[in-house]
């Protein structure tokens, strides 16, 4: 009889962590379409210029596709290139994009645009508080929310997938600012 229950256990078990894994992939969200009132200047296939009309933000953001950037010539390696900035930062169990990241998200956005064939992963990540499924949940929702923002800048689902870490890549025995440094999304572009 215990022979039986220890077998039982083992697959309930065994199914728990299957379902888990399921409900954790990444799926796409049919973006939502939003009416862009932003004041925009003319651009052509090349250049990508846009006028921003928040005083916190970056006044003016030009991104040439033909511009040698860095020894290589990719703008994503340049670290004088607003591109080069990988991390979005969040505040303690919150999954919403601040304002000042927007220039920075914008940036990746018009590079995508001007690169269809160009993709990009996005990796949610938490501090080491909380438990593990919730963290894996809000490093999720972390990494959809940056890709909703990217969505509203015309950027396609096909060009971005999600995932979460969760507190896999968090300072050990975080305090203080230290966690502020795990609570982010990673932006990783195809090939790098």
């Amino acid at each position: 009889m215990i022979r039986k229950t220890v077998i039982n256990t083992k697959l309930i078990t065994a199914l728990s962590l299957a379902a888990l894994l399921v409900a954790c992939k990444s799926t796409p969200i049919t973006p939502v379409k939003v009416e862009d009132k932003s004041p925009t200047t003319a651009s052509t296939s090349t250049d990508a210029t846009v006028a921003v009309a928040d005083a916190n933000a970056v006044k003016e953001l030009s991104i040439d596709g033909n511009a040698i950037a860095s020894a290589d010539g990719n703008p994503l390696r340049d670290p004088n290139n607003i591109l080069s900035k990988r991390n979005i930062y969040f505040d303690y169990d919150s999954d919403a994009v601040k304002v000042e990241y927007r220039a920075i998200v914008e940036a990746h956005a018009k590079y995508l645009l001007a690169h269809p064939d160009a993709k990009m992963m996005l990796q949610g990540n938490t501090d080491e508080r909380g438990t593990r499924e919730y963290n894996l949940s809000l490093g999720q929702r972390r990494s959809v929310a940056v890709k909703k923002s990217l969505n509203l800048f015309g950027v396609q689902d096909s060009q971005i997938e999600t995932i979460s870490n969760g507190e896999e890549k968090a300072t050990q025995n975080c305090a203080g600012e230290a966690c502020d440094k795990d609570r982010r999304v990673d932006i990783v572009h195809q090939g790098e």
